[in-house]
């Protein structure tokens, strides 16, 4: 199965580089900026509107945002998003089916959240539009069933993420900047996530969605007084009430620079992300020099970091960072890249060493121009769009700004000058109070961080404080290559089941972000070393299909045709083989070299040249396989996790396969055929 993954991977990281590789357009001059003043009014429960007429197009959106102050869930947390997931299933007027039957026939799209809703579509269809809109805001049907499934996904997707190394990194970050009580801090868990009742779901909906702090904003071919009628009519009886105004302690930022590391013993690369928390508004005097000056380091294509660990050293596909503001809380300021075990010290160093030249050097009139002249056109490119109109009359009324804020958004931008750079820099990016949060494989990317001379704090994968993770353990005598194989082949049926099988089939799916709908996912392998596996997506027939042939092999993507040869023929004639760990005692050079952490078990690791094994110590089935290939020039290490072993037919296999290769290609097995459903023209 190794290589057929590897081969699989090339697909999906070509994908990558391609739309990272994009040339960043140079904006031409910016026109004369025609932000359109919305009318409003407010009804007497507090809902204020906001009407912006425009004629050009026969479309019209309406967001409805309420903007209560964050609240923390305890151990309740899920509420929100529960309550998210079952508003707008139907109405306690129209069923469910009822409700999107009508939307699509419109051709309409209506959004509901545990914070208001939005919906667009032609005007001409816009009073019905708003009236659903409104119903399944206001008249949510809130039931049992529907509860008991949005409850199951919700801690399904949560299942997806556990070995995530960027979703654990995400978490701990935001337990580390602001504490596990805190809104920005807590997350979600399969306990809390049961700890909800619909009961609670209801009574979040009647606390929070109330129309004191709610705005209503209509952006389209509209008439504003025709929008005042129907707006009353609609949404008149919304009872009045104010949701609870809640507050909390500002976080503080680490005394002292630091790395806090969580151990994460299947990442194929390490997830670093460099942060402090801010105290940032956009009415603030230093929003825009404090915008421009992360552009400037990491926020642009061209920035600082990206230029350093992306175009000058290879070691990352993107570096990236961000800076947050926030009316009622602090934000963070963070900058983030993923990069491969051997050069994470070295990234984390280049990283800071970018950091110290934004706060000690003033940045050039050219380079500062030129993130301008970007961030400018940018901006432009957004100011026709209804979603963006919408999005800033709503922050005039939100954000305490003048009316005039966009109007002057461009000329404010220009007026920035690099001792406004450096000053701000200074002041919001704190060079020695930041936390370097690194989540990696601890035994081969901690010796490098040691050596740094940077204190080292230790997590767990929730941010709880823990000790220094244990590395590789010492092989116990007695403990050889042969001895494992025979454990594993016990382990999945006995030498005489594994000898048995001729032929297996497996048929399952897989899902990659940039694609529309899941992958069919199809692997035939036998004993004579043959192999095949293809992917393909419905509609659109095979996107990817890999076959060894005994002595030939080629691949079919996108149309193009590869037939291997030589080195590559022979590596893939390696995989065709059933059950091919067990041809590892027999093999030279093989060697067990400790004992390690995969997947929560401890794992003996055994190296064959450029692979490694991972076979779980108690029970002798093979977890994981780690394989470093070259990809674009870079050295890439891929690791496949093997998890949820099934019988068939008295020999054990598994039936989710989940690749890392920066992204995850998590592929489920539904069945599995032995010794049938593999015929010869399967291989042609």
């Amino acid at each position: 199965m190794k290589k057929t993954i590897i081969v699989l991977s090339s697909l999906f990281l070509t994908i990558i580089m391609q739309a990272q590789d994009r040339t960043q357009p140079k904006p031409g001059p910016a026109p004369v900026l025609n932000i359109k003043k919305p009318t409003s009014f407010t009804l007497p429960n507090g809902l204020k509107v906001l009407v912006v007429e425009n004629n050009k197009l026969p479309r019209v959106s309406f967001s409805l945002t309420i903007d209560n102050t964050p609240y923390a869930e305890g151990d309740k947390k899920g509420v929100s998003d529960l309550t998210s997931s079952l508003i707008g299933n139907g109405s306690t007027k129209t069923s469910k089916d009822a409700f999107n039957e009508e939307i699509d026939f419109l051709g309409a799209s209506i959004n509901f959240f545990a914070s208001g809703a939005s919906a667009s579509g032609l005007s001409k269809h816009s009073k019905r539009i708003l009236e659903l809109m409104a119903e399944g805001a206001l008249m949510p049907n809130f039931t049992q069933e529907e509860f008991d499934k949005e409850r199951d996904k919700l801690i399904e997707g949560l299942k997806t993420q556990e070995k995530s190394v960027t979703a654990v990194a995400g978490r701990v970050e935001g337990v580390l900047a602001y504490g596990k009580n805190h809104p920005a801090g807590e997350y979600l868990s399969e306990e809390t996530i049961k700890n909800v009742s619909l009961a609670d779901v209801k009574n979040n909906y009647r606390t929070y969605f109330v129309p004191q702090n709610a705005y209503l904003v209509v952006v389209g071919d509209v008439k504003t007084k025709d929008v005042k009628k129907t707006v009353e009519k609609l949404f008149g009886s919304w009872v009045k009430a104010t949701a609870p105004n809640l507050t909390y302690s500002n976080p503080a930022n680490v005394q002292y620079s630091q790395i806090n590391f969580v151990d994460m013993p299947n990442a194929v690369q390490s997830e670093i992300t460099i942060l402090n928390t801010v105290n940032l508004k956009m009415s603030d005097a230093d929003f825009f020099p404090v915008i421009l000056a992360n552009q400037v380091y990491g926020g642009d294509f061209n920035s600082y970091l990206n230029m350093n660990l992306r175009e000058a050293h290879g070691w990352t596909y993107g570096a990236r960072s961000s800076v947050g503001f926030d009316k009622n809380m602090y934000s963070v300021f963070k900058a983030n890249t993923q990069v491969r075990n051997a050069v994470t010290d070295s990234a984390v160093v280049e990283a800071l060493n970018e950091l110290k030249k934004i706060r000690t050097e003033k940045v050039s009139e050219e380079v500062l121009n030129s993130v301008k002249a970007g961030y400018v056109g940018r901006f432009v490119m957004q100011v026709e769009k209804p979603a963006t109109v919408a999005r800033y009359a709503l922050n005039i009324e939100t954000e305490g700004l003048p009316a005039d804020f966009y109007e002057n958004y461009i000329k404010n931008i220009n007026a920035v000058t690099p001792d406004d750079i450096m000053r701000v820099a200074n002041k919001y990016f704190l060079a020695d109070n930041l936390r370097i949060l690194v989540v990696g494989k601890a035994s081969e990317v901690l010796a490098g961080l040691e050596s740094r001379k940077i204190p080292i704090f230790y997590f767990d994968k929730f941010g709880n404080p823990t000790e220094k993770p244990a590395l590789k353990k010492p092989v116990p005598t007695g403990v050889t290559v042969k001895t494992i194989v025979d454990a594993y082949v016990a382990a999945i049926g006995g030498d005489k089941a594994v000898k048995s099988v001729k032929s297996i089939a497996s048929l399952g799916s897989t899902k990659i972000p940039q694609a529309p709908m899941p992958l069919s996912y199809n692997a035939k392998i036998d004993s004579k070393g043959r192999m095949m596996v293809e992917l393909s997506m419905a509609g659109m027939g095979s996107l990817m299909k890999q076959v060894i042939n005994g002595n030939s092999g080629y691949a079919m993507q996108q149309g193009q045709k590869k037939v291997f040869e030589g080195e590559e023929l022979a590596k893939m004639k390696e995989s065709a083989v059933l059950f091919s760990e067990t041809l590892l005692p027999t093999k030279a050079g093989v060697t067990v070299t400790g004992i390690e952490p995969m997947n929560g078990s401890d794992a003996y690791t055994v190296v064959d040249g450029d692979t490694t094994h991972y076979f779980d110590v108690k029970t002798g089935l093979k977890t994981a396989e780690a394989s470093t290939v070259d990809q674009g020039g870079q050295k890439v290490t891929q690791v496949t996790s093997y998890n949820d072993y099934r019988d068939v037919k008295g020999v054990k296999v598994p039936f989710n396969t989940i690749m890392n290769v920066g992204i995850e290609l998590d592929i489920k097995i539904s069945e599995v055929k032995i010794n049938e459903g593999v015929s010869d023209a399967d291989f042609q």
